[in-house]
């Protein structure tokens, strides 16, 4: 049984220049730009081989980590968050 979201997590967020290259421009709920950035991850082969709780940053990345080449998924929640207005 699906669970009803939280209202807080339906709220149209901006991301800023950095994230806007991954997830696109527009504003949209954050539950939407995790499945964005999920879908990103997995195109683009960036989870770590060995160690499937870690995300290796290519360029467009790098600028969401902080300059971080490698973040644990927790880590990157809490980047992400701070990317969005």
């Amino acid at each position: 049984m699906a669970r009803k979201p939280n209202a807080a997590f339906m709220k149209p967020l901006q991301p800023d220049a950095a994230l806007a290259e991954v997830v696109g421009s527009k504003a949209i709920p954050r539950t939407e730009v995790t499945k964005k950035l999920w879908a990103y991850i997995k195109k683009n082969k960036l989870q770590d081989a060995k160690n499937k709780r870690n995300i290796n940053a290519d360029e467009k990345l790098k600028e969401v980590f902080g300059g971080k080449k490698c973040v644990n998924m927790f880590e990157m929640t809490k980047l992400v968050a701070k990317h969005l207005k």
